[in-house]
């Protein structure tokens, strides 16, 4: 009995002098465990990325969801994750590219779009329809399919549909096009700075280049839940008019369109969010001749980009300025 006492008296000792070198062990064990666990759900998201997207690249078409965009940093950051997974869960193939204006004049949408799809529309893995998208305008029912719109324009926030905007001659918001008819049509007018009317001179291009335009019927959603309209009130609407702008237009424009386009592609960057595909920012100058459309700038309008002007640059999935 003595003897078996001894022993663990002489093992208790021996533990208490090799504490300190356990705990060491227990904590490096600990820490190399977690970073391969971390370094594994890593790359399983890495793999699931690049699963969906080698699935998507099976499809024989592509689409390119054109944003037109200037300070709307928080619809952004909701609108990217909302669509990828929208779209991924109907299997479209597609790259998001954000077209940020970066010059002092007022908003333009219609040239950014135009700007946009030259962009989309070129290249390896160039997209052969668009999705004209604006940002504050996210889809909730996936009744409303962004596939290929083999048989004309498709008016995804259709009048019926959309939460604000009810007239029949509306094709703003969302509109899926293909390539072709985009270039048929001459894109969009370039005269349109400040808001609103440019999509409504688009619903004559495409009515009078014998296209027709569809819309979702029969879904299981209204006006009210549909989408979600995400427009910060806050940010007030550019409504002014100025110069001749009011009779200018509001007419078909044939003079100006995808070729008469003078734009400058200042730089593009890949935005990465977690576990996301990367989105393109393109960051666009546009040129106004302002003796053609002198309301690209107004006396009484301060610069649009006054307060928070510059290109959207990517720090992980913070966009500062430069």
């Amino acid at each position: 009995m003595h003897h078996v006492m001894a022993v663990i008296h002489d093992f208790l000792n021996f533990c208490r002098s090799c504490r300190l070198e356990i705990f060491i062990v227990l904590i490096f064990t600990t820490f190399f465990f977690s970073w391969c666990l971390l370094i594994a759900f890593e790359a399983d998201g890495k793999s699931t990325r690049n699963l969906v997207q080698r699935r998507h690249r099976d499809s024989l078409h592509k689409l390119g969801v054109i944003v037109p965009f200037r300070d709307r940093f928080d619809e952004l950051l909701e609108f990217i994750p909302h669509m990828q997974l929208f779209l991924n869960n109907q299997s479209v193939w597609h790259q998001i590219y954000i077209v940020n204006q970066v010059d002092d004049y007022r908003f333009n949408r219609a040239s950014l779009i135009n700007a946009g799809f030259l962009f989309s529309t070129s290249g390896a893995e160039s997209c052969d329809y668009i999705a004209m998208h604006d940002v504050d305008l996210l889809p909730l029912n996936q009744q409303l399919r962004y596939s290929f719109p083999t048989s004309g324009p498709v008016h995804l926030a259709a009048p019926h549909l959309h939460p604000k905007y009810h007239y029949q001659t509306f094709v703003g918001g969302i509109l899926l096009i293909l390539k072709d008819h985009f270039v048929q049509v001459n894109g969009m007018s370039n005269r349109y700075w400040g808001w609103g009317l440019e999509d409504d001179e688009f619903y004559v291009r495409l009515k009078q280049g014998g296209l027709t335009i569809h819309r979702p019927g029969n879904l299981s959603t209204g006006i009210n839940n549909t989408f979600r309209h995400s427009h910060n009130s806050r940010r007030k609407r550019d409504h002014i008019k100025c110069f001749n702008q009011y009779e200018n237009t509001r007419k078909r424009d044939r003079a100006t369109g995808l070729n008469t386009l003078k734009y400058s592609l200042i730089s593009t960057h890949s935005l990465l969010m977690d576990n996301l595909a990367p989105v393109t920012v393109l960051n666009v100058q546009l040129f106004c001749d302002e003796k053609l459309t002198p309301w690209c700038r107004c006396p009484d309008k301060k610069p649009a980009t006054q307060a928070r002007k510059g290109s959207i640059e990517v720090r992980g999935a913070i966009l500062t300025f430069r």
